[in-house]
């Protein structure tokens, strides 16, 4: 066991992680020249073609050094804000971290974010500054910023390339001396963390964990404390490139569990592993559940495939623990299921996923946060889509999810950054400079305003600089009404939203004028009406098509036309009350980006 080290990678997005996780299994010689790809460890195509790392991928690898054989079991994380669960699950089952930081950009929010993640967990951290054969590298600069951010030494910090391979073997040398061996009593019971499931169609659920106390042999009747679960070890084995079995899995290591679980719900990312014959006394803790930031509708095009989307959800879920989701039903769309995501991009993720993994085409509503609501008798309800609203008449007030932001950023942008959360309602709580050009901007700003398009407008105005993190900070009173957009005076609910009384009218508006932009013309005029209540703040209509009725009448008198434009007008008016609108697919997400 005292060979053995269990660490993780850990990084803002694009500072290199996949890159360098490349060059220590080419160095540790686990992976072989033919078998390596670039990002060798993200096997999603989406991760490939996004050039981003969306899941965590654990891998075992051999290292000699003087004569003696050590263990390393590495965890390649994602960078994005939006996948920061899968970077906690990591950090549960590790002992240390490569803190790596690009030397061109310097410290960016993530970073800090996800040190203070391995902090909390007391991780042994190794900073690396990557990207040293790039002319652009800042060393002295950012070594200064790694030191005022968690102290050390200067020497301590190991300078790398992940494109080269230089200092390499530095970092393997600097894992093997200075992260703990892992903790734990080979004779105890045994007790292990499940951290992450896949789903295979051959071979049912697999579940990854990492052994804290005792050992499991292939064939011992195991039981999943959380779920009361019991199963018996059909394979189990480390993981490599390739699943590898073995006979035992001993303590301190990180393996593989297939038992032929079928059902999504028996697995739960966090449960406590142990034999039935010899059970544990106490379930592992320090793992937290997923908090939703952002819930939004997912409802199948075609309704009859409500079933499969339910299996496609499940099964996906059991890959990515940080998807929630519950059914509901739209009178617009049929059956569907509101599902809650960390973020924007995870939203986008998971929608791409279901069409590709799963041929599903689904229709996305417009995202939303959950609100608290309570009525004058003084109950309370949550609000987690905009029809849930109770009666204006009943309601006493109604509270909003807040979030402190940090942003990081070049002090260039600090005028255009402070406006834009300003107009997001933000409120200023505290501005930094951490260096001479780099400043840290704290904001308390409503998480409904940061949900659509506040990431994408902040990398614009700041060319790509700026870096932004969040936390929830809890509920405070707002002035918010529910918005409804009405197609001939028919309420679409997918398009309800609850917006702040400032915002409303604006929103209203430009929100009409998107739609008359995206539905098509019919045969008869379409109205696009914004409502708050029963009353209407802004209207556009789609003019009909129609034919020239009057074409065959050259000359003549005007009672003629006039009598083909009446029957026309009547057939107008008849087919306007049995004809439906159909809204495209590109109509739900255009109004997230109204600007």
């Amino acid at each position: 066991m005292k060979n053995i080290r269990n660490f993780c990678i850990i990084a803002h997005i694009d500072h290199g992680k996949s890159t360098l996780a490349d060059r220590l299994l080419q160095e540790t010689k686990t992976v072989s020249v033919r078998n390596l790809t670039n990002q060798t460890l993200d096997d999603m195509d989406l991760e490939r073609e996004r050039g981003i790392t969306i899941k965590s991928h654990a891998i075992q690898m051999d290292y000699e050094r003087d004569g003696e054989q050590y263990t390393l079991n590495l965890i390649d994380t994602p960078g994005h804000v939006d996948f920061s669960y899968e970077v906690s699950r990591s950090i549960a089952s590790c002992e240390g971290a490569l803190l790596i930081v690009d030397a061109t950009q310097g410290i960016q929010a993530q970073t800090i974010s996800n040190l203070y993640l391995a902090l909390e967990h007391d991780l042994e951290i190794i900073p690396v500054l990557n990207k040293m054969d790039l002319d652009s590298a800042m060393p002295e600069e950012v070594k200064d910023q790694i030191i005022d951010l968690i102290g050390g030494k200067r020497e301590d910090i190991i300078s790398a390339s992940g494109k080269t391979g230089f200092g390499v073997p530095d970092i393997l040398d600097a894992v093997i001396d200075r992260v703990p061996a892992p903790e734990g009593d080979p004779e105890a019971p045994l007790q292990a963390l499940v951290f992450d499931s896949v789903f295979n169609s051959f071979r049912g659920i697999i579940a990854y964990f990492k052994v804290k106390h005792g050992s499991i042999k292939k064939g011992d009747k195991v039981k999943f404390v959380n779920t009361g679960k019991e199963y018996s070890a059909d394979e189990i084995g480390t993981l490599r490139l390739e699943m590898e079995p073995k006979k035992e899995v001993k303590t301190g290591d990180v393996g593989y569990i297939i038992s032929g679980i079928k059902l999504a719900k028996e697995v739960k990312v966090g449960d406590t592993l142990t034999l039935i014959k010899n059970p544990c006394q106490d379930v592992i803790k320090g793992f937290e559940d997923v908090k939703p930031m952002v819930f939004a509708g997912i409802y199948p095009v075609d309704t009859d495939e409500y079933e499969e989307l339910r299996e496609a959800m499940e099964k996906l879920q059991l890959n990515d623990a940080s998807l929630t989701f519950e059914p509901e039903s739209s009178a617009a769309l049929g059956f569907g299921f509101r599902c809650g995501f960390l973020g924007m991009l995870h939203m986008e993720i998971i929608q791409e996923r279901l069409e590709r993994e799963y041929d599903m085409t689904v229709i996305t509503t417009v995202p939303n946060v959950s609100y608290n609501a309570f009525v004058k008798s003084g109950e309370q309800s949550i609000i987690n889509n905009p029809s849930d609203m109770p009666d204006p008449v009943k309601l006493d007030y109604i509270e909003e999810p807040f979030i402190s932001a940090q942003i990081i950023t070049k002090t260039d942008f600090v005028g255009p950054v402070m406006s834009l959360c300003i107009e997001k309602r933000g409120i200023l709580t505290n501005q930094v400079y951490l260096t001479t050009d780099r400043v840290e901007i704290s904001f308390e700003m409503p998480l409904a305003e940061v949900v659509f398009d506040f990431y994408d407008k902040l990398k614009t105005i700041s060319k790509g600089y700026a870096s932004f993190d969040y936390a929830p900070i809890g509920y405070r009173t707002s002035a918010l009404v529910r918005m409804d957009v009405l197609l001939n005076s028919d309420p679409v609910d997918a398009l309800s939203a609850l917006v702040h009384k400032d915002n409303a009218y604006s929103l209203g508006k430009r929100m009409c004028e998107k739609l008359r932009e995206l539905i098509p013309r019919q045969q008869f005029d379409i109205a696009i009406q914004a409502a708050i209540g029963s009353k209407i703040i802004s209207r556009e209509t789609v003019k009909a098509l129609r034919k020239d009725v009057t074409a065959k009448c050259y000359g003549g008198d005007i009672s003629r036309k006039r009598k083909l434009l009446e029957k026309q007008k009547k057939g107008k008016k008849r087919m306007r009350q049995v004809g439906n609108v159909e809204i495209p697919q590109a109509a739900f997400m255009a109004v997230l980006k109204l600007d």
